[in-house]
Parts: structure tokens; C-alpha cells; sequence
């Protein structure tokens, strides 16, 4: 079974797509008007976790040094997936 973001890059090959490092598991789809890709922010938490980080402290480190960072126009859309 394929990786969202190989189906995804397999399917867009040509159009240039940021990736934020070390969340590839957290991706759950792609905005197809900005091509910017779309992460779970309860995964992105999980990643942290289970990297070492208590669970404060990754909420933090990913609302600080994540989500706060604009990187231009393909900045990634973090979605707040826990409803």
C-alpha cells in the first residue's frame, strides 16, 4: 500500500509541492487550487510523542516551530482533525 504523499506526488508529478519534514505519516490529502498539502495536527502531535517529546511539550514545539512557520505560498494547511 502507497504512502498518501507517494499517491499524492505520483498523481501531481509536475506541480511543485512543500513537504514538511518528519510529518509524512500526519499527511491526510492536498488543497488542489493552492497545491499545498493538508497534515493532521493529531498526527503531527503523535509524531512528536512518540519521538520523545511529552505530550505539552510537542503541542507547543508544533504550534511554535510547525504551524507558526510560514514558508510562502505552498505552506502547508494544518488541520484540526480532532472533532
Amino acid at each position: 500500500m502507497k504512502s498518501i504523499l507517494k499517491q499524492i506526488t505520483d498523481t501531481y508529478p509536475d506541480d511543485e509541492i512543500l513537504i514538511a519534514d518528519g510529518f509524512d505519516d500526519a499527511i491526510i490529502g492536498i488543497d488542489e487550487l493552492s497545491m499545498r498539502l493538508i497534515y493532521s495536527i493529531n498526527k503531527c502531535i503523535d509524531i512528536l510523542v512518540s519521538e520523545g517529546m511529552d505530550e505539552l511539550d510537542a503541542i507547543e514545539h508544533f504550534n511554535f516551530n510547525v504551524s507558526g512557520a510560514y514558508v510562502g505560498d505552498k505552506t502547508p494547511i494544518w488541520c484540526q482533525d480532532f472533532f
